[in-house]
């Protein structure tokens, strides 16, 4: 299995962590990882831009001028794509954009970025990190003592309890530092709310709790 040191809240090495092989040692696969971040960024897209054709700007009633013998040449209506305040051809309308992964695929994006950045080592594992009242200057403590000031950390929970929720209120006003909660309800056994490939893969650093870990491994394991 694969090890990994484990520290306290105050940065001290107080032993190691086992991980499990088939969920943070395995051959990341840059192609399915690829795929999830594509289904992620565009199932987040709103899909609300939208521009007036010209049957729908206001004005243009009848023809400008007419047909023949001005000089100019012909127009039908001044609300024209080639005119001033006219519709637009071929805009953008609303629509829905939607993209879908099957399970096998998001656990497998998921192990490739977890085994990614233990890798790279850049994942730490703490013992517990638990506020009895948010405040950033505590969490900002916590960071400074791994060594991870000034750089951009995702630090994942592992449940929805009130100790937790003040950690991640505390992290919201730290730039580059993101606090989130895995928590899993239990619908979809094959993810876990809140931890997704995009977050793990766009910050320098991963924090895992060991309660974290162990959710990981039996969501994934």
């Amino acid at each position: 299995m694969a090890k990994v040191s484990l520290f306290n809240s105050k940065g001290e090495n107080i032993g190691t962590v086992d991980l499990k092989d088939e969920v943070f040692a395995i051959e990341p696969n840059f192609d399915v990882i690829w795929r999830y971040i594509d289904m992620q960024l565009t199932n987040s897209r709103a899909g609300t831009a939208s521009t007036k054709t010209r049957g729908e700007v206001s004005g243009g009633g009848r023809k400008p001028w007419i047909q023949k013998h001005t000089g100019r040449a012909r127009q039908g209506s001044i609300r024209a794509p080639h005119w001033r305040h006219g519709g637009v051809a071929h805009g953008p309308k609303p629509r829905v954009y939607f993209k879908r992964l099957n399970k096998k695929m998001k656990r497998l994006a998921l192990k490739s970025a977890l085994s990614l950045r233990l890798k790279e080592e850049n994942l730490i594992v703490v013992d517990e990190i638990k506020f009895e009242r948010p405040k950033t200057k505590d969490l900002r403590e916590v960071l400074k003592n791994l060594g991870l000031e000034n750089q951009k950390v995702l630090v994942v929970l592992p449940k929805k309890v009130e100790e937790y929720v003040n950690v991640k209120i505390s992290g919201r006003n730290i730039p580059g530092v993101k606090v989130i909660i895995a928590d899993n309800p239990g619908v979809d056994r094959t993810n876990i709310d809140g931890l997704n490939v995009y977050d793990i893969l766009n910050h320098d650093k991963l924090v895992l709790l060991q309660g974290t870990v162990q959710k990981i491994e039996e969501v994934l394991g």
